[in-house]
């Protein structure tokens, strides 16, 4: 079975905001703390975007399959929305994997469904329900109580919004490194810096707690018992050790430095 965990990393759609409130004059960096505003007058407290004023800037995954584990972001950081969002449905074309994601029910892939209606993202096999493949009719990606897409956060709630928990903390109560001290709140300044190598880092590091998290569920599952587990954190542990980029060495050493799985 291939397993496919992933994440996004969003940023405001500021062409959007300006189409929608007709502000065609002002710079990204006004545009962006207009929507922001906009959205606090109607929440009375939160500036966190609807979900289809979101702009993707990077996707990141982590793919078991066979015998390999692959940990990258999709395309390169010159790439545009489009392609990202081409890429990330051409691997479930070609794959059929179990996607697995941490509140990808709640953001994720709704904001993965808006910005390919933007782009005109074709997808058939994701938005299969078994109309030409008849295994897909009682497990695709697209019904939330399906395994198909398994979105640890909504399932581990029981589905109950009130009992959901934050990544980062059910990460570091497992042992492994949650996000050291890092958050999505900053993906915007470092998009308008031109950092978008740390975006897709950050992204890779979600992604990898995600799947680790995936590694304890199917655990519990009864679906890897005690030495298949310890067989795929260590297929983690050396994946991590053959990487020549130091983030994911930052992510090991962090694994490593006190916390067991």
């Amino acid at each position: 079975m291939n397993i496919l965990a992933f994440d996004i990393e969003t940023i405001p759609d500021v062409e959007a905001g300006r189409r929608l409130y007709g502000l065609d004059d002002l710079s990204d960096a006004d545009m962006a703390r207009v929507m922001a505003m906009k959205r606090r007058e109607q929440t009375g407290e939160s500036e966190f975007l609807r979900h289809h004023l979101h702009r993707i800037a990077a996707i990141s995954a982590v793919l078991r399959r066979g015998d390999a584990l692959r940990i990258w972001s999709l395309g390169e950081p010159g790439s545009d929305e489009r392609e990202l969002i081409q890429r990330f449905f051409d691997g479930v074309e070609k794959y059929s994997p179990t996607l697995v994601s941490w509140n990808g029910c709640g953001f994720d892939l709704p904001v993965l469904h808006y910005r390919a209606l933007r782009h005109g993202v074709p997808a058939p096999r994701y938005w299969e329900t078994g109309a030409e493949d008849q295994s897909f009719r009682f497990n695709n990606y697209v019904n939330r109580y399906h395994e198909r897409h398994t979105d640890l956060m909504d399932v581990l709630s029981a589905y109950q919004a009130r009992a959901s928990a934050p990544l980062d903390e059910i990460a570091v109560l497992l042992g492994f490194p949650g996000k050291m001290g890092r958050s999505g709140a900053h993906v915007w300044d470092q998009y308008q810096a031109g950092q978008i190598d740390d975006i897709r880092n950050y992204c890779e590091t979600d992604a990898l707690n995600t799947y680790l998290i995936y590694l304890r569920y199917e655990l519990m599952r009864g679906n890897l018992d005690a030495a298949g587990y310890e067989r795929e954190i260590e297929l983690v542990r050396a994946t991590l050790r053959s990487c020549d980029r130091p983030h994911l060495h930052g992510f090991l050493n962090a694994w490593e430095g006190g916390r067991a799985a």
